[in-house]
């Protein structure tokens, strides 16, 4: 089964992916199951379920004042600006997946510093070891390093902002229906993974800009 683990929708500030765009995407390139992770939202992975119930799973990139998490499975949306304890404590009550996103790539708001970072650990279910959105393969190598030396599972996830992006990094695992299922298959994932290079950061700003625009106009 080919998971993509970590992309947005139109949902997300930065992205003008449509819910259809996303799935109809995703079925051409064979993904089997994909986690729509919209920025502290789950309205997106929502509209997407409702077009595919198999193929998409509902999740959430929520920022905490610390960094950011990246959930699965997720039935309640969890606002930001929590704390990591009280945004897992949450996720946990409805019994998400948990990873944690890009934990070292220092060029985003939602990278973590460590004493944060281990503070968490126990709490969590794998860490992002590889995003191809990371401005620096560098801090792909530090979380999978990170990931190794403490013997957690490691997620992949092309962190899609734009249809194109879609299964740059995605992992194999066996089939799963639900997050007991996938925290038991999680570390036989084999990842296939590609980096993107930061001009695709221009797609999210460019998504910013339009949403401005379209915000002005109306």
């Amino acid at each position: 089964m080919r998971v993509e683990f970590h992309c947005h929708t139109v949902y997300s500030k930065d992205s003008l992916t449509t819910p259809r765009r996303l799935v109809d995407t995703c079925r051409r390139k064979g993904i089997d199951r994909v986690i729509v992770t919209d920025h502290n939202t789950i309205a997106g992975a929502r509209a997407c379920q409702a077009l595919d119930p198999e193929r998409v799973i509902v999740g959430e990139e929520i920022l905490t004042t610390r960094g950011e998490l990246l959930a699965a499975f997720v039935t309640g949306e969890v606002p930001p600006g929590l704390s990591p304890l009280e945004t897992i404590e949450r996720l946990r009550g409805q019994g998400a997946f948990i990873s944690v996103s890009h934990p070292f790539d220092v060029m985003r708001r939602g990278h973590w510093a460590l004493p944060d970072l281990l503070e968490i650990l126990p709490l969590v279910d794998a860490i992002e070891t590889f995003n191809a959105r990371c401005w620096s393969p560098e801090f792909n190598r530090q979380a999978l390093e990170f990931a190794r030396r403490h013997g957690i599972p490691g997620t992949v996830g092309s962190d899609a902002h734009a249809a194109f992006e879609l299964g740059r990094a995605t992992l194999s695992v066996p089939g799963f229906t639900g997050p007991d299922e996938m925290r038991r298959v999680i570390g036989q994932g084999a990842a296939r993974t590609r980096w993107s290079p930061p001009w695709v950061h221009l797609s999210s700003r460019y998504a910013v800009f339009v949403k401005k625009l379209q915000r002005k106009v109306s």
